[in-house]
C-alpha cells in the first residue's frame, strides 16, 4: 500500500505540535495556519478535529493542568487542601508560562477545570469557611499561583555587576540573582504561601469563616 498523500492528523498530536509552537513562540505566535504549516498539512485539515483555535486551547489547557491535585481536601483539612493544589497548581503552569494567561482567563466551560473549582469551593464550605470567604480564597490562590508561574522573580535581573555598582548600592549582588533563580523563585513561593495560610489560619480562627 503506498504512502497517504496528507499525513494523517490525530487530536493528540495537533495538540502536541500547538503546545510546543506556544512553548516557543508565544500564544501571539499560534495560529491554525502555521499550525498547518508545521504539521505539513492544510489548514481546512485541522479544522475536522477542531472548529476553533480556542477550542484547541481549551483541550490543551484541560491537558497541561490534569496533574493539578485537589486531594488534600479529602480529609477535611482545608490548610493542607490548599497547599497540595496551590503547590501542583504553580508546578502545572510553570512547565508552559507561555499558555499561563490562556488558562488564568478562567474556566469557561472546561470540564476539568470547573471541576476542580467545585471541589475546592465545596471543601472550604465543608471545612467551615462561607461560600463568600471560600470565593475569595480561590480567586486569592490563583492571583499567588498565576504571579508566580508567570514570571521569574531573579530572572529579571541584569548579570552584568556594572548595572548596579555605585548607583544602586543596595543591590550590589543582584547580578548573582539568576544563577540562583530556580532556588530563589521556589523559596519566594513558599513563603508567599506559607504567609497567605498563616494569614487565613488568623482569619479561622477569629471566626472569619463564618461571617458574610
Amino acid at each position: 500500500m503506498g504512502r497517504p498523500r496528507t499525513p494523517i492528523l490525530s487530536r493528540e498530536g495537533i495538540r502536541a505540535t500547538a503546545l510546543a509552537l506556544v512553548d516557543r513562540d508565544g500564544l501571539e505566535g499560534l495560529s491554525m495556519r502555521k499550525l498547518a504549516q508545521e504539521l505539513d498539512v492544510q489548514a481546512a485539515s485541522l479544522y475536522s478535529h477542531y472548529r476553533t483555535k480556542d477550542d484547541l486551547l481549551s483541550e490543551i489547557a484541560d491537558e497541561v493542568t490534569l496533574s493539578i491535585d485537589v486531594s488534600g481536601f479529602d480529609h477535611g483539612d482545608w490548610r493542607h487542601g490548599l497547599t497540595v493544589w496551590a503547590r501542583s497548581y504553580r508546578d502545572a503552569l510553570a512547565a508552559h508560562p507561555n499558555l499561563v494567561p490562556f488558562i488564568a482567563a478562567g474556566p469557561g466551560r472546561r470540564e476539568e477545570a470547573l471541576r476542580r473549582a467545585d471541589a475546592v469551593h465545596g471543601a472550604l464550605v465543608a471545612a467551615g469557611w462561607s461560600p463568600r470567604y471560600a470565593t475569595l480564597i480561590g480567586a486569592s490562590t490563583k492571583y499567588l499561583v498565576v504571579g508566580a508561574a508567570m514570571n521569574s522573580f531573579a530572572r529579571g535581573f541584569d548579570a552584568d555587576v556594572r548595572v548596579y555598582r555605585d548607583r544602586y548600592p543596595n543591590l550590589s549582588q543582584a547580578h548573582r540573582l539568576s544563577e540562583h533563580a530556580v532556588e530563589i523563585d521556589e523559596s519566594s513561593f513558599e513563603l508567599a504561601l506559607s504567609a497567605f495560610l498563616d494569614g487565613l489560619s488568623n482569619v479561622y480562627a477569629i471566626g472569619g469563616s463564618t461571617g458574610g
